[in-house]
């Protein structure tokens, strides 16, 4: 389906853009796609769908991504399709990248794997554990990643693992900030991950009713060839409600923790529309976010939002932490009504200045 690859491509970008920030932001991506996708009962040829996507993240500019999803579908056309991506993209602060990734449901969806791989240049403004005086570096990444989760019993309930290897290049020297470790210039990332969710949001591209629940942790070991131990704990939760027919209220709270010494970009990082990704740093970050949606005619909504984070140093330096919020609205657009699937723009505002996404599914 459109949206799903549209969907897994733009996902394969912000992998790559912000692999070590990962909430496994392109495995719930893919996995949304697949969801998402119905096999037509009567025609099984596999299916391949071209995709370009704008890109308007702030922190890497504006650009554009290209691919290819090919579609796998099985003897039963009632069970998800398999899928196989490629993607390439370029934006005007000089990132590129080209990944791909493959997704498998299998035994009846009892199994779920995904497989990525990716390589590119991300050009980002590093802010430190305080947003006063940004260096702009340029990270050289590549990224490989394995992770499978397997259903329990006939719930929502999913547990398991992934692996995770990557190596970041800084080739500019960027020591003139006392808080980055040279020995993070060249880095090997390569770790484990334990992964739980539950899940019974009615529509994975744009739900409007239901929750989503996920939590893991990540550990990257000197053992398994990372230059250093660090790990990271991820912690999120989407619920949706419909008050009326016309009235969908939403709310998302979010929480991540880093432990042991992460190079300088891999620290947690404040998540909000209106404000560009690594800008609010620290060991622990919090947020929670509310959206309004109110769909006026069948296939037209608007949107508000607002949202508030913060990103916290330690707790020694507690009067330094960071409060940021963020506030903004925008208009939906329901492109297929088989699938549920919406698309529209938002603007965003945070502490410092405005933001424009490019929205397709659900901005979360």
């Amino acid at each position: 389906m459109i949206k799903h690859k549209f969907l897994l491509t733009i996902y394969i970008f912000f992998g790559v853009v912000l692999y070590v920030n990962a909430q496994s932001n392109m495995i719930n991506s893919i996995d949304t796609l697949s969801k998402a996708y119905k096999n037509n009962k009567t025609k099984k040829k596999n299916k391949i769908l071209p995709v370009a996507l704008p890109v308007t993240e702030p922190a890497v500019g504006v650009g554009l991504v290209g691919g290819l999803i090919y579609f796998i579908q099985k003897k039963d056309s009632l069970e998800k399709a398999d899928m196989i991506g490629g993607a390439a993209g370029i934006t005007t602060n000089g990132t590129w990248f080209a990944g791909g990734g493959y997704t498998g449901y299998w035994k009846n969806d009892k199994i779920r794997y995904t497989g990525a791989s990716g390589y590119g240049s991300v050009t980002l403004d590093y802010y430190g554990l305080g947003p006063d005086h940004p260096i702009t570096f340029e990270q050289n990444i590549f990224f490989f990643s394995q992770e499978m989760k397997f259903r329990m019993g006939e719930s929502n309930f999913f547990l398991g693992g992934k692996y995770s290897l990557s190596k970041i290049t800084v080739p500019q020297d960027i020591t003139e900030s006392t808080e980055i470790n040279p020995e993070d210039f060249e880095f090997w990332n390569s770790g484990v991950s334990l992964i739980s969710e539950f899940d019974n949001l009615n529509n994975s591209l744009s739900p409007t009713k239901g929750l989503k629940f996920h939590m893991s942790y990540t550990q990257n070991l000197e053992l398994f060839g990372s230059n250093r131990d660090w790990g990271k704990l991820i912690f999120y939760s989407h619920l949706y409600f419909q008050v009326d027919e016309k009235w969908i209220s939403a709310f998302r709270v979010e929480s991540n923790v880093s432990s042991g010494s992460p190079p300088f970009y891999a620290y947690p990082y404040v998540n909000l529309r209106g404000i560009p990704a690594l800008r609010y740093q620290g060991r622990f970050t919090a947020l929670a976010e509310t959206q309004q949606t109110y769909n006026f005619l069948p296939r037209w909504g608007v949107v508000g939002f607002a949202g508030i984070g913060t990103a916290i140093r330690s707790v020694e330096d507690f009067d330094n932490n960071q409060f940021v919020w963020n506030a903004g609205g925008g208009a939906r657009y329901l492109l297929m009504k088989d699938l549920g699937l919406k698309i529209g723009v938002d603007a965003a505002r945070g502490p410092e200045d405005w933001a424009f996404y490019v929205i397709i599914g659900s901005a979360w």
